[in-house]
């Protein structure tokens, strides 16, 4: 059971349904969106992003009981969003140093989690990307450094969510058979770390513990894993933790994501939500690059509202409420 304080539980309320899931959006992409823009022949100017993510948050927040977004370009967007929706702001700088190793973490240098705090945050995110495989001094340095974020989100009193994607020191390309091979270890042993309590973390994001494709009867690629071994994976997932856990969608199409939150649920495991970006959002970025706002904000209001009134569906069929697993103490 995680032990939360007043202050953290009232911010966790608002970033939640009343049944205490989080439906939430995620649009704190930076360098992804400016690619994404910039594959469609624009510039992805700060301008064009900032407009973009502000476009998602008026017209998509009203579904969502939450929105991630950056302080960078994400704060016009926050101030928009729909009044019973949550704010949570990512503290990380965008991508990593690939000329060093290990993939470290670094805050963005002209924020503080107090700061974060006073622009409306009503949570504080963080990305660390982590192997359970690599060598004990970069791992210890991970470590120590997710101890200190935690502290300051304690400081602050808010509840800090830490999302955490696997990686292989070894293996460039972790959609690859090999890696899905690796996959599941790596996932739930790397949740197993960040669940002890001197990080103080409150939510894990995290990927699920297999790679879809590679399932028996689930994707088009060779079989990594049978069915039974995928549903076992997924529970052991869920038995790693007791801290409250939701899933990213990691760009996979909407439909699968679905249906992976069904298979969740159907192996027993306990998650809490989710918090999912490409997946709702990618689409519109063609109509509001090639034909501008008043086209996106019709596919927003048409196709990006079924996609995520559909996801918060299947939600609320498959995810537990994380007040289960939540005491409050002062």
């Amino acid at each position: 059971m995680l032990k939360m304080t007043p202050g953290k539980k009232a911010a966790m309320d608002r970033l939640s349904t009343k049944n205490g899931l989080i439906e939430a959006l995620a649009i704190d992409q930076r360098g992804a969106l400016k690619k994404m823009i910039s594959a469609l022949g624009q510039d992805g100017t700060e301008k064009q992003i900032t407009e973009f993510k502000t476009l998602v948050s008026r017209e998509l927040t009203p579904y969502a009981s939450a929105i991630l977004l950056d302080p960078e370009y994400g704060i016009p967007a926050a101030n928009v969003r729909e009044a019973n929706s949550g704010l949570l702001l990512a503290y990380e700088k965008t991508g990593y140093d690939a000329s060093t190793p290990g993939r470290m973490p670094d805050l963005l240098e002209e924020w503080s989690v107090r700061e974060l705090k006073e622009n409306g945050a009503d949570g504080i995110k963080f990305l660390l990307y982590y192997d359970v495989d690599e060598t004990n001094e970069i791992n210890k340095k991970k470590q120590r450094f997710i101890e200190r974020l935690g502290s300051e989100c304690q400081g602050e009193d808010l509840p800090f969510y830490l999302e955490l994607l696997s990686y292989d020191a070894e293996i460039s390309d972790t959609t690859s058979k090999s890696y899905a091979k690796l996959k599941p270890k790596k996932v739930i042993n790397m949740m197993k770390e960040f669940s002890k309590p001197q990080y103080k973390v409150d939510v894990l994001k995290v990927e699920v513990p297999v790679n879809m494709k590679y399932v028996e009867e689930f994707g088009e690629e060779d079989v990594v894993y049978t069915r039974g071994e995928a549903l076992d994976y997924f529970k052991q997932q869920s038995d790693a933790t007791h801290l409250p856990f939701i899933f990213l969608s990691a760009g996979v199409s909407a439909k699968l994501f679905q249906d992976t939150l069904r298979f969740a649920k159907e192996s027993g495991s306990t998650f809490n939500g989710v918090l999912c970006g490409r997946a709702t959002w990618k689409d519109g970025v063609v109509p509001f690059v090639k034909s501008g706002e008043i086209q996106a904000n019709q596919w927003f209001k048409t196709a990006g509202k079924d996609f995520i009134q559909q996801l918060n569906e299947v939600v609320e069929q498959t995810a537990s409420s994380w007040h289960e697993k939540v005491e409050v103490s002062d």
